[in-house]
């Protein structure tokens, strides 16, 4: 359908999980996609299996001179920038109780600063372009309480308080830059495959169950599309819950 056909999107963590996914879909669908992250050799094999459409570039996302670098050389070759998905993160276990200072600030400095600097830089690329759509995936550990997850569920917070903030921002300036946060609750990759021991799940066996909280990449990966296109040109500031109504169902 090429339902992004000539965008320029930027991925973080796209080496891997949900960022590959983005990557991959959003290719398939007609953008121009720059992946990047730490991991230089996964990074190189998905770009090279998108083909020319595809650029791989090395990335600290807490690193604003790393920002500024992915924003420079994106727009050297490609001319413009379209689409933002902060996706890279880390996810660490810990209660109020477990959790370090140093761990805190770790937590804060990936999944808060580096959406923050990922904003910041895309806006000011975008505006010069007529426009875009930055794509936040947040969690639901910033909306309910999840308290194994404290430094994390307070980065995610943080993720979704500046998405509102970054969306009224630019629509009083008028920059037509949408931004929205995603709130997944658990999906099916690697990283969350680590806290259960590091035994992945085929996703066919947990979609037996319907009460399921773990969802495939691919299924974060097809909100993400959405709110990269111009379907989505009317939504804003959202909050999107990809959850199988977990959030809301007290348990």
């Amino acid at each position: 359908m090429k339902r992004v056909e000539g965008k320029v999107c930027i991925i973080t963590g796209a080496a891997s999980g949900v960022g590959r996914e983005d990557a991959l879909l959003l290719a398939r669908e007609g953008a121009k996609v720059v992946l990047t992250d730490l991991n230089d050799e996964a990074g190189r094999q998905v770009a090279a299996e998108i083909g020319a459409n595809a650029l791989f570039i090395h990335q600290d996302i807490a690193s604003e001179a790393d920002w500024q670098n992915v924003i420079k050389v994106t727009l050297e070759t490609f001319g413009r920038l379209d689409v933002l998905v902060n996706n890279a993160a880390i996810l660490a276990l810990g209660s109020i109780e477990d959790t370090s200072l140093e761990l805190w600030q770790k937590v804060q400095k990936i999944n808060g600063e580096g959406y923050f600097l990922g904003c910041k830089y895309a806006v000011q690329a975008m505006k010069e372009s007529g426009g875009g759509s930055i794509v936040n995936m947040s969690s639901v550990a910033a909306l309910g309480g999840m308290p194994m997850f404290c430094a994390y569920s307070a980065s995610k917070g943080a993720v979704a308080a500046m998405t509102r903030s970054v969306a009224l921002h630019c629509k009083q300036q008028g920059y037509r830059i949408r931004c929205n946060s995603v709130h997944p609750d658990g999906i099916n990759t690697p990283m969350t495959q680590a806290l259960a021991g590091g035994q992945p799940i085929p996703q066919e066996i947990l979609d037996q169950d319907p009460m399921n909280r773990m969802c495939a990449p691919q299924d974060i990966a097809s909100v993400v599309l959405f709110l990269a296109s111009d379907e989505s040109r009317f939504v804003n500031g959202a909050e999107i819950r990809v959850d199988n109504a977990q959030l809301i169902s007290g348990i």
